[in-house]
């Protein structure tokens, strides 16, 4: 609940800051926002973090501005780069203290380190046996997708059929054509992609430690009875399942003929979504109903420009407006935001449907803010 607080709080917060860097500066705040109010009151912390990742990761592209998403995309790589790598560096470092404190303490090094060992092939053998009833129910869900998508198939043909009467009827069977249709998209999607035996043993076996068992070690209050080996425990673990995991698992997804994503089909399903979100936004600019800010219709010529070629309008026609804007230019520069905030739109219902893979979405996403912010830079919008 702290978590989903904070997350909606911030986001709203931020929506209304016309800052870039502050509003990353914000996100960089967030986790901690989360964290301390969570553990003060004995919750998880971690999960009240994680929690308000996902809240602002779901809202931003509806409530912030593309300067703001770039911005704390390209910040946040970063910082995620120099903390993963960092995590480790201070391991290292700390490693022969760790090794001197637990000797101190009356400890076997060695011994520790077997315990390790053992806690490496426990976690191991946990995670087959958690997989196998995962295994179970991902395959009878996979059968009732595949049954599900039939009936919905058969209840969208009767719906298409159907004459409506009235303009409430239309907009009732619209909206059950529209919520019909992303359910049979991720039926079909379930039934299509369902993980199989050899994706579970892929899986099992990719369970590596790394980053999170470390950090989680690292932040026992120093209090804690044998922390030192604690850390040296978590240390054993994330070193031998990142060495024998990570140097396996492409010799077994080989052995087992597990492929990974068909970069044909990668493209034709991104070629898909550009063609939609393009579609979108030229559908939004013809409309009959469009009109300026005077009520008057825009020029056919604006709309048959801008619609003519999309792909050079994104990157080089925008440039041809000047910072001041024309009375001639300002026509098309408003057509162009039109069409940019339609295919934004567009996005998000495809997002929403499920339709489309999580990377063909953020292909496309990465696309548009681009285009919003060079139109932005340009004194387009």
């Amino acid at each position: 609940l702290i978590g989903l607080v904070v997350g909606l709080v911030t986001v709203w917060a931020r929506a209304r800051i016309d800052q870039p860097t502050l509003t990353t500066a914000i996100s960089f705040v967030v986790p901690f926002l989360a964290y301390l109010p969570a553990e003060s009151v004995h919750a998880s912390g971690v999960l009240a973090v994680v929690i308000a990742g996902l809240v602002t990761g779901h809202k931003a592209l509806r409530h912030l501005s593309v300067q703001d998403r770039i911005t704390e995309r390209t910040n946040w790589r970063t910082a995620q780069l120099l903390l993963e790598n960092g995590v480790f560096l201070v391991m290292g470092y700390q490693m022969a203290q760790i090794v001197t404190e637990v000797g101190e303490e009356g400890a076997s090094v060695w011994a520790t380190v077997g315990i390790g060992l053992v806690v490496t092939v426990a976690l191991i053998l946990l995670r087959a046996v958690f997989m196998v009833p995962l295994l179970v129910s991902l395959r009878s869900e996979r059968r009732r997708a595949t049954n599900r998508a039939a009936r919905a198939d058969q209840f969208l043909e009767r719906i298409d059929g159907m004459v409506p009467h009235g303009e409430r009827e239309e907009r009732r069977l619209t909206a059950m054509r529209k919520r019909l249709g992303w359910q049979r998209t991720e039926w079909n999607a379930l039934a299509r992609d369902g993980l199989g035996w050899r994706g579970g043993l892929v899986l099992t076996w990719s369970g590596m430690r790394g980053v999170v068992t470390l950090a989680a070690a690292q932040s026992l209050p120093f209090d804690v009875p044998f922390r030192s080996q604690l850390i040296l425990i978590a240390f054993t673990v994330a070193l031998v399942t990142l060495v024998l995991h990570g140097t396996t698992l492409p010799v077994l997804i080989r052995m087992l003929g597990v492929s990974g994503t068909d970069a044909e089909a990668q493209r034709r399903e991104i070629a898909d979504l550009v063609e939609n979100v393009v579609g979108a936004g030229a559908a939004r600019i013809n409309s009959p109903d469009l009109v300026t800010d005077e009520g008057k219709p825009y020029k056919p010529e604006y709309v048959t420009d801008i619609t003519a070629n999309r792909a050079r309008l994104a990157t080089a026609f925008v440039g041809q407006f000047e910072e001041t804007q024309s009375e001639e230019n300002r026509p098309r520069a408003a057509l162009f935001r039109l069409m940019l905030e339609a295919e934004q739109a567009a996005i998000l219902d495809m997002r929403a449907s499920g339709a489309y893979s999580s990377e063909a979405i953020e292909y496309a996403q990465r696309v548009v803010d681009t285009d919003l912010a060079r139109s932005a830079q340009q004194g387009v919008i």
